[in-house]
């Protein structure tokens, strides 16, 4: 669950984090009263992805129209696949130096790593790559949480030593989103050092494990549906399906995470890009494959579809009758490819040649094929 920046705002502030005076807005007009109430803003796009400010996202506004033009022209821009429904009209600030801070999760490390850079205000990704040395880490211990002492050392590893009291206040108050939040990220940047040598959050990022969603929902109902985030996973999630947006153009269904990974590598093997991964799991019913086609073609971008299936538990001829329903119901033009192996395999492969859909022969062949059909924009 990932949170809008003046969502994960709010959630730094309830921590004891200084953050800039500002207002959400809708509307031009609600964008003239934020003006009127705080003068100069930042007028910024939100939604749940980076890249915001080089999209066109956000913008300064010195005057009241200027305030108002912006709101007009952010509102419903697409960035990045997400259409913009509100702005975040925040204060703007007299910066004298951006500074980034961060917790995530270091898969590699299986451990939770602090991040602190004087390199603020760029993508922490690019930082890491072009200059690595500019970026020191800490692991704290999961239970005692970063030691002062640590955090110390770490800021003037950093370079950021003059600021060292500050930085080791707000670092140890940014930590409290992992055990309070259940915060798979929480990231300020740029962390922005003013003039007048005040430390505030200039933006925001901040990440929820979907797993622990039932012990926030203060949040959904604080939130509602501005939170929701990529349209098709939300869908998915409605269908109770496992599902992940990857941006291309090929849809994969499978049955089980192995299979369904399996089947992305075997995609970008043949040449060709996976669009989403969705996990029907064990034992899926007709129902479940007709919903996970559904929300497959929700995506414009799709221009295939690959389904490959093992079956155990999971009945061929279930999942073929979902793949003919699905087609019949939904209209679906665009090319179907279809591997199916193990339970009712042959009632299902009946099924399908039945209803005009030839089942692949392996997953390979079945990955090359649908490839082939995309790239030649092939209508079923």
């Amino acid at each position: 669950m990932k949170l809008l920046e003046y969502q994960a705002k709010e959630v730094l502030a309830s921590l004891g984090i200084p953050i800039p005076p500002g207002m959400v807005a809708r509307t031009p007009d609600e964008a003239v009263a934020a003006f009127s109430k705080l003068g100069p803003v930042a007028v910024k796009a939100q939604v749940p992805v980076g890249g915001r400010g080089k999209a066109g996202g956000i913008k300064l506004a010195k005057t009241a129209d200027e305030a108002r033009n912006a709101v007009a022209q952010i509102i419903g821009m697409d960035i990045k696949g997400f259409k913009v429904p509100l702005v975040y009209c925040e204060a703007a600030l007299d910066i004298e130096r951006e500074i980034y801070v961060g917790f995530t999760v270091d898969r590699d490390a299986r451990a939770n790593v602090l991040l602190v850079s004087a390199k603020g205000g760029m993508d922490i990704e690019q930082v890491a790559e072009e200059l690595p040395d500019a970026i020191a880490r800490l692991y704290p211990n999961p239970w005692r949480g970063p030691l002062d002492f640590q955090l110390a050392q770490l800021v003037y590893d950093a370079g950021l030593g003059d600021l060292a009291r500050p930085l080791t206040a707000l670092i140890k108050k940014l930590y409290r989103a992992i055990p309070d939040y259940d915060a798979l990220t929480a990231e300020i940047n740029p962390l922005v050092v003013t003039k007048n040598g005040d430390v505030i959050a200039g933006d925001a990022k901040l990440e929820i494990d979907d797993n622990s969603a039932w012990r926030h929902r203060e949040l959904e109902q604080r939130y509602g549906s501005v939170l929701e985030g990529d349209p098709y996973e939300v869908e998915a999630k409605k269908r109770s399906l496992t599902y992940v947006s990857l941006g291309g153009d090929i849809g994969i269904i499978g049955n089980g995470a192995g299979l369904c990974m399996s089947t992305l590598d075997l995609v970008q093997r043949a040449g060709g890009q996976a669009a989403n991964f969705c996990d029907i799991g064990g034992g899926a019913k007709a129902e479940v494959v007709e919903n996970a086609l559904a929300v497959i073609l929700m995506n414009p971008e799709v221009k295939g579809v690959l389904i490959n299936v093992f079956g155990g538990i999971t009945r061929g001829d279930e999942v073929a009758k979902g793949i003919v329903t699905a087609r019949d119901n939904l209209k679906m033009k665009l090319p179907l490819v279809v591997r199916m192996s193990g339970t009712r395999e042959e009632e299902g492969r009946q099924i399908l040649r039945q209803n005009g859909i030839e089942p692949g022969a392996s997953a390979w062949e079945a990955a090359q094929k649908i490839v082939e059909l995309t790239r030649a924009g092939v209508k079923a």
